[in-house]
């Protein structure tokens, strides 16, 4: 594979020359700046070999390099070997960013070059800025993989499909006009919608674009009286045209997007600098009037109306049914052999998909044993898959689609002796869970400001974790959504009542072992306070926390009085639909400590 890869890059090189570049940037991203990417746009993943999210590859006439951040900084080390490409950690202070790396190694007059359609406006932006100081350029070129990718993969053309209103809460139109009063407020006209969960949310549609996310590769613009929708033709059948129709939506060929802005007059166009890509605001520019802020289909989004909500905790209902009868064979099938990192997947997947309303998986179940867990994304494949052993720990790490709502839990689960630093450790996140499960904040907190009670425990051990600790989640939609999170960097958007965001505090020590807890969380009202009202979380997830690893004595009163009352809770809702020797096994589960 190292040798394919360096090929791949010598071919890069060849074009950079023809081009007159000394540089040039692949992102993770498609032109929606989605996270996760359709196999077309898989491109970073193409040039390099390295298969993690998240990742940026810069390529020189004479050097290489990827960076990515702590969750992939072993499994990046391991794919790059070989390569010659170099590994960037970011997030460490001796890292330079890709801005510094090219004003390091270009001499000013020389250009370097991006595909415009998979830069964000932002980054396009700062880099441009940052470059020019060093008196070197930034040109947006024609993506080099049509030249160089001659096996590349078609863009997707699976046929859309219309959501359910009783799914979705609200119809298209209800959402159409919500947004236009948001637009209006912000006194623009149109509004371009490129962010593919956001088109989904709105239009309430949904397809299979991207694995195990439920979208449609797109672009949607919105007037104040008619939309309009720039989606591949193949993709519509007639009862989605004539629902878009009935929605006062007109459909363009998805690549027409750019030539229509061009070609637009006099617009007073909306465009979200972190989700519109630099081509799409190039071909705007021309002719628009261009505002840029946040999109408000984000937050409108987020904030869960009242059948979301329902549909959201009958999901987790049926997700813990799924899950504690995976976990009670667990609890059998590992001492009597035979079981390994992809086996368990496999089999948790079994469970699920018995399950009503189930689709397919929110992402690929990461399921680590022992040092595997310690690699933050990792996916066992047949060349690392290994036996579980009745002893360590199991990191488990996986989510479901249902049509009522999207799942996505963490456990880290005891298979048999454990050591004292593994109980520990495992306590120790524990606590941070616990603790951030519990806050109750003043109306307008940002995650940020409640980041520090899930990391106290284990700062206060010297130990930390460089990935977010929360994350918003869609609604039979992408497992990873904003705009809230929580995490040390500064995020401006407030929690809101009606928002679905993670809680998974982790540990992860290379070749030893990794531990996550993780639920989802509700934000609800706590009541009216001194100063204001105030909200607080309300743990949706159900599904038992192991408690085979925990020292009692590392627990305050009050979180051991969390975790009973968590127990009970999971005991109450899930035994009901359970046969009786699942209850009894979830009985013992839940019992008090």
């Amino acid at each position: 594979m190292s040798t394919l890869i360096k090929k791949r890059i010598e071919d890069l090189r060849q074009w950079m020359a023809q081009q007159q570049v000394e540089a040039f940037i692949i992102p993770s991203t498609d032109p929606h700046l989605s996270e996760y990417v359709a196999p077309h746009w898989q491109s970073r993943e193409w040039i390099s070999g390295f298969t993690g999210s998240a990742g940026t590859v810069v390529v020189t006439r004479s050097e290489a390099g990827l960076w990515t951040d702590s969750r992939y900084f072993l499994q990046a080390a391991n794919q790059l070997q070989g390569t010659d490409i170099e590994l960037y950690k970011e997030m460490l202070p001796e890292t330079p960013s890709i801005a510094e790396f090219l004003c390091q190694h270009l001499q000013a007059g020389e250009a370097v070059g991006i595909d415009g359609s998979v830069f964000s406006m932002q980054e396009a932006f700062r880099l441009e800025k940052e470059l020019n100081e060093k008196q070197i350029r930034l040109r947006s070129l024609p993506d080099p993989m049509e030249s160089i990718w001659s096996d590349r993969p078609a863009l997707p053309q699976v046929p859309a499909y219309i959501y359910e209103t009783k799914y979705a809460g609200k119809t298209c139109t209800e959402k159409l006009k919500s947004i236009r009063e948001e637009m209006k407020r912000q006194e623009v006209d149109t509004l371009l919608v490129s962010a593919l969960d956001e088109i989904a949310w709105t239009l309430n549609l949904r397809g299979s674009d991207v694995h195990c996310n439920p979208v449609v590769v797109s672009y949607l613009l919105i007037g104040m009286e008619d939309a309009h929708y720039f989606i591949h033709p193949q993709k519509l059948n007639e009862e989605v045209c004539n629902y878009l129709e009935d929605n006062h939506v007109t459909c363009h060929p998805y690549e027409s997007i750019c030539a229509y802005l061009a070609e637009q007059k006099d617009l007073h166009i909306l465009l979200t600098p972190d989700k519109t890509n630099y081509a799409i605001y190039t071909a705007a520019s021309r002719s628009c009037h261009v505002t840029e802020a946040p999109s408000p289909v984000a937050l409108l989004k987020a904030v869960r109306n009242e059948q979301e909500i329902e549909g959201l905790r009958a999901a987790m209902q049926r997700d813990g049914v799924a899950l504690v009868k995976f976990l009670q064979w667990l609890e059998t099938a590992v001492p009597q052999g035979g079981q390994t990192e992809m086996s368990v997947t496999r089999k948790l997947h079994d469970f699920r998909a018995e399950q009503p309303l189930y689709v397919g998986e929110s992402f690929d179940t990461i399921a680590g044993y022992g040092p595997h867990a310690a690699i933050v994304h990792y996916e066992a494949t047949p060349e690392t898959d290994v036996p579980l052993q009745p002893r360590g720990f199991l990191l488990l790490d996986s989510g479901a689609q249902y049509l009522d709502g999207t799942t996505d839990i963490t456990r880290t689960i005891a298979l048999g002796a454990l050591t004292e630093e593994e109980k520990t450790d495992y306590t120790l996140i524990l606590k941070g869970h616990i603790d951030l499960a519990m806050a109750v904040f003043p109306e307008g907190t940002r995650g940020a400001q409640l980041d520090v009670l899930a990391r106290m425990p284990i700062w206060k051990h010297r130990m930390n974790f460089l990935h977010g600790t929360g994350h918003g989640v869609g609604h039979f939609l992408n497992v990873h959504e904003g705009p809230q999170s929580i995490r040390m960097n500064e995020n401006p958007v407030a929690l809101r009542p009606g928002m679905l965001t993670s809680n998974e505090p982790g540990v992860y020590k290379a070749g030893s072992h990794g531990i996550r807890t993780e639920n989802l969380m509700l934000t609800v009202p706590a009541g009216e306070g001194l100063f204001g009202r105030y909200l607080e979380f309300e743990t949706v997830t159900l599904c038992p926390i192991c408690t085979r690893g925990i020292i009692r004595e590392l627990l305050t009163q009050e979180e051991i009085d969390w975790l009973n009352d968590y127990h009970q809770m999971v005991y109450e809702q899930l035994s009901p639909l359970l046969n009786e020797d699942e209850r009894n096994w979830l009985k013992q589960a839940c019992e008090s400590i």
